[in-house]
């Protein structure tokens, strides 16, 4: 695989952006090799600048559901952008795909658009603070929730990466106020909650992490911590920006019945733009300005191109056939990567909600961020670099999810299987 153009982009990126990347997981540190520069993609196949074609598994980390360069969301956004690129005002769009929000996350009440995951969490919590009156907040252990100052405590997904859990530059004040918990663990939370549940916020939660890995909710983990916040009026805050219309339509509170009172999307809502929501109860997010004291704000918010992106994705994604098809192929997929490591000898585990999951070389099943860290991370390095030779662009990173899209045929799924067992055959 020729690489010499990526490699003399990335000599020159390093010249203007710290580390040659504008987000550390591109930079392939716990992969090893340089990243690859990408000049195109379309349907599940990326080209990059040296003409290599790799079957897609990272699809954008996500939201690119429908695949790449689908042509009827390009053509609303080319419509779009012919009409104008920011408003600064309000636009009908804005209103159009908010409801098209609603109906698939029917207990966003009122819900407001920003530009990034990030953004949903950050305002978010500083709604729920604002609500509640209190400080403290609650999070799981390799939870990531963007790289606010009061969430890269014990965060998964690049943070961990980079063996850089908690960031210089978080003042020990805000991490204070930040307590950490295990995923799947109800017994360390009722005991924090007793202890003090009437100075906690609220607790922010991937209800189905993908920046430890993928994690599956045990039974009955969802639903007891939904009754333990309610004694002490702390808010429940759903972080579905990765997997909402991924575990389901509705995203995991739909699949698994839980009512948080607040939720933050991103990624698919704005079909490959930069677009982020968090929204919920009324009488909560009533407190946002200008209605209410809780003060936030966004120049390029609901901006009409991101908003017409959205519309045309989320309008495909009302076809139920579409996650008929996303679910067949996902299985399909699994199934084929444990039938390789069988063939291969390799001892895997692998944890899949709907279209989004995360190939483990563990030996045990991974429930929780100390069970992913337990996993081989130079094994998946050197699988990974076979991925690549044979055409299968994986995300560079043990700690991170990779999702399907309904334009992975299964003409490529096959592909897949056998370059997983070329890679795992290699990678011993």
């Amino acid at each position: 695989m020729k690489r010499e153009k990526s490699q003399a982009f990335f000599e020159q990126a390093q010249r203007s952006l710290p580390g040659g990347v504008n987000s550390p997981v591109r930079a392939f540190k716990a992969v090893g090799g340089n990243p690859l520069f990408i000049k195109k993609a379309s349907g599940c196949t990326l080209t990059d600048v040296d003409g290599n074609q790799f079957i897609d598994y990272v699809l954008s980390w996500g939201p690119m559901i429908l695949g790449h360069a689908h042509p009827q969301v390009i053509d609303a956004i080319q419509k779009t952008a012919a009409l104008g690129t920011s408003f600064g005002a309000p636009s009908p769009l804005e209103i159009h795909l908010a409801e098209l929000v609603q109906k698939f996350f029917p207990l966003m009440e009122r819900l407001r658009f920003v530009n990034s995951g990030t953004e949903a969490t950050m305002s978010a919590i500083r709604l729920a603070r604002g609500f509640t009156k209190r400080n403290k907040i609650i999070k799981c252990e390799g939870g990531y929730h963007g790289h606010g100052d009061s969430l890269l405590v014990k965060a998964g997904s690049g943070a961990t990466t980079l063996g850089v859990p908690d960031s210089l530059g978080v003042p020990p004040d805000l991490a204070r106020d930040t307590i950490t918990v295990p995923y799947n663990d109800l017994h360390t939370l009722r005991k924090i909650l007793e202890t003090e549940g009437n100075q906690i916020a609220c607790i922010i939660i991937e209800p189905v992490p993908g920046n430890m890995g993928t994690v599956i909710p045990k039974d009955g983990f969802l639903p007891g911590l939904r009754e333990l916040t309610k004694p002490f009026g702390t808010l429940l805050i759903f972080d579905e920006v990765m997997c909402g219309f991924r575990a389901s339509a509705g995203g995991a509170q739909e699949r698994y019945g839980i009512r948080p009172d607040l939720t933050c999307l991103g990624k698919v809502i704005g079909g490959g733009l930069p677009v982020g929501a968090f929204g919920g109860r009324q009488d909560i997010m009533d407190q946002i300005a200008p209605l209410g004291p809780v003060y936030q704000a966004g120049t390029l918010s609901g901006n009409p191109i991101a908003m017409a992106a959205g519309i045309q994705t989320l309008e495909l994604l009302k076809d139920s056939a579409v996650y008929e098809q996303l679910e067949a192929r996902a299985a399909a997929l699994e199934a084929g990567i444990h039938a390789a490591a069988k063939r291969a000898e390799t001892t895997i585990q692998t944890n899949r909600v709907g279209s989004q999951m995360t190939l483990f070389f563990n030996d045990k099943p991974v429930t929780c961020y100390q069970d992913a860290l337990k996993s081989d991370l130079a094994r998946f390095a050197r699988f990974h670099q076979n991925l690549l030779e044979n055409g299968v662009y994986f995300p560079p990173s043990q700690f991170e999810a990779f999702f399907l899209s309904t334009a992975h045929t299964p003409d490529d799924i096959e592909k897949t299987v056998e370059a997983v067992y070329q890679a795992f055959k290699n990678s011993r």
